[in-house]
């Protein structure tokens, strides 16, 4: 097999706003390879076969140009395109002063006065700690943990720092080779804010993130999305920080560049798989529908953090 081609397991996550209600899982051919080093426009057939147990092919973030139909037949495969987006980096090749220095006078004052605010709620100095060889990631991991399970995006996306045996092995193997970083910010002792960033090419990867949401008052994930990339400008190893998949205006804000982006999907035509994308895209235009009926209303803002937080801490 091509190594730019992996067999994979691919989550095919149905999701109202920021829930998510099932994720089946489809065998895929997935393309390697970042974004930033490939040509804008939607991939013809592949050459590579498409083995027997595998439901079709997948690009992640193929930049694109225009707005692809979202669902068509293309040489006997459904091509299927369920959303456009934005994928941000941060270019590390500019240099740390130059980096800081393209934000405004006023969001770098904020920037660095949400810095102070944290290092003097620390006593006086922000507790950073980076981690990198198969020892320190375990002990990252067990740290970073304790935050991911009090954050939205393990409760409610099922998207928090994963703690099987596989993504174990994996992170161990790649601090074996120098292509993993853990980033793990504390206050008093404890762990507050974390960033797990993989390797892939030239670039590191924002792959698991969170923060303790009671301490949001003190801005932990910005202290520490600030104090990872001081690190990375200074170690020179990399040439991108990739935001990867998702908008944000945390990704906006930190972010020297972005590339329009889709995943795009050739799957084999089937029953099944016109099923599973006709309901996806039922679920989404209905989940579309009441967020825009919220919005009306003006509620979406408090809905959007009333699920993040949790009904116990609005009491």
């Amino acid at each position: 097999m091509n190594d730019d081609w992996r067999i994979q397991q691919v989550r095919f996550p149905f999701r109202v706003g920021d829930v998510k209600l099932i994720s089946p899982v489809l065998t895929m051919l997935v393309r390697g390879g970042s974004f930033l080093d490939r040509a804008p426009g939607l991939p013809g057939t592949p050459a590579e076969p498409l083995p027997s147990a595998c439901a079709g092919y997948l690009w992640r973030s193929q930049p694109v140009a225009g707005d692809p139909a979202p669902l068509a037949t293309r040489d006997g495969y459904i091509c299927y395109v369920p959303a456009l987006y934005n994928r941000c980096f941060v270019d590390l090749s500019l240099g740390h002063e130059r980096y800081m220095a393209r934000f405004s006078g006023k969001t770098r004052s904020t920037l660095l006065r949400k810095l102070k605010k944290f290092e003097t709620e620390s006593g006086g100095t922000a507790d950073f700690r980076v981690y990198r060889t198969p020892a320190e990631m375990v002990e990252f991991h067990h740290l970073a943990r304790q935050v991911s399970r009090l954050t939205y995006q393990e409760r409610l996306l099922d998207a928090g720092l994963p703690d099987d045996a596989g993504f174990l092995a994996e992170m161990r193997d790649l601090a074996e080779i120098g292509r993993v970083y853990g980033f793990l910010l504390f206050l008093g002792g404890a762990p507050a804010a974390y960033i797990y960033c993989p390797a892939e090419g030239e670039a590191l990867l924002y792959a698991y993130v969170g923060f303790d949401p009671a301490l949001s008052a003190l801005s932990p994930g910005t202290v520490l999305q600030l104090l990872a990339l001081r690190t990375l400008f200074e170690d020179g190893r990399f040439r991108y920080f990739d935001f990867t998949e998702g908008e944000g205006p945390h990704k906006t804000l930190f972010a020297t560049g972005s590339v329009r982006c889709a995943d795009v999907y050739l799957l084999r035509r089937s029953a099944k798989h016109y099923a599973l994308v006709g309901a996806r895209g039922l679920v989404e235009a209905l989940g579309a529908g009441a967020g825009s009926l919220l919005d009306r209303l003006g509620l979406k803002r408090l809905v959007k953090r009333w699920l993040r937080r949790g009904p116990a801490a609005e009491g």
